[in-house]
């Protein structure tokens, strides 16, 4: 019960339907089991609803409510909504993003629609949901935010919007949380790598033409700890945290969960040198047997 008595705001709390669990959901179960009342924010009711509906299943306690980060009276309706019915907000779970399905492309090929669609919904809408937090927790002397962005803010990833607007989250973040220090509000941000989630994963089932399992293994092959993708529960434990006390002097931090593909320097590995390494360790550790 490391949340026990805080009140959690997460924007993105629903999800895509899919085979997997996804960050926002899977962000909200935890904090909910953790003990706090989690407010679930979504452009798409029926989603947020579906995440409630899943808390309320657990014992836990949550509401759904409609908006869209990229429209300051709906963020400011949910933000009103929340304080009024609970008394405080503890937690801010930044958690909206987009690139494929907002048409995002390589930057000879993007279009200018398209750009500022993905930066409108990944960065403004950030600033926005902030922007309308921030008072609160500076009244109260306390609160967490915690930003989404991407291990593509980093890695070598194709797609100009989604790449650059990830980047300006973590420079967002930091600017966060010197300037609000002195309130005692923190702010962290969580660089997801590759997981098996909905919108990571049958998104790109449906642009592609691939099936579901070609799809994940492509995805699994790139990342080096025990060459599979994360989860979404991954994203949840690190939420909750960097939500809790046991964080109460981090702040400005950014947080890679991506199974070490930070780390990666020079070219990768082909998958034949991969299994030629697998093979390897296997009959090393065999000898040692």
């Amino acid at each position: 019960m490391r949340l026990e008595g805080k009140v959690a705001i997460i924007f993105g709390a629903g999800q895509l339907e899919g085979r997997t669990v996804g960050n926002g959901k899977a962000v909200a179960l935890m904090f909910a089991r953790e003990g706090a009342k989690v407010f679930c924010v979504d452009i798409n009711k029926a989603g947020a609803q579906e995440t409630v509906a899943a808390i309320r299943a657990e014992g836990g306690t949550a509401e759904a409510f409609e908006a869209d980060v990229t429209d300051e009276d709906t963020v400011v309706a949910a933000v009103r909504t929340a304080y009024e019915l609970w008394g405080s907000i503890d937690i801010l779970h930044n958690n909206v993003g987009v690139s494929i399905a907002a048409g995002d492309a390589t930057i000879t090929d993007i279009t200018i629609e398209s750009f500022d669609r993905v930066m409108a919904i990944n960065l403004r809408g950030m600033v926005l949901t902030i922007k309308h937090v921030l008072p609160i927790m500076r009244k109260q002397g306390s609160g967490s935010i915690i930003n989404i962005s991407s291990a593509a803010a980093f890695n070598n990833y194709p797609y100009v919007g989604y790449k650059t607007s990830k980047a300006a989250v973590v420079a967002l973040s930091n600017h966060v949380a010197i300037r609000n220090a002195e309130y005692g509000v923190r702010c962290n941000v969580i660089l997801p790598g590759l997981l098996n989630t909905p919108t990571a994963v049958e998104n790109r089932v449906k642009k592609f033409g691939l099936s579901f399992e070609e799809v994940v293994a492509q995805r699994d092959k790139e990342v080096p700890l025990r060459r599979k993708m994360g989860t979404a529960w991954d994203i949840a434990y690190a939420a909750t945290f960097l939500a809790s006390e046991e964080a109460s002097f981090i702040t400005g931090v950014s947080l890679p969960v991506d199974g070490g593909q930070s780390q990666q320097i020079g070219r990768q590995p082909s998958p034949a040198e991969v299994a030629e390494e697998k093979k390897a360790a296997e009959a090393a550790a065999a000898t040692v047997a």
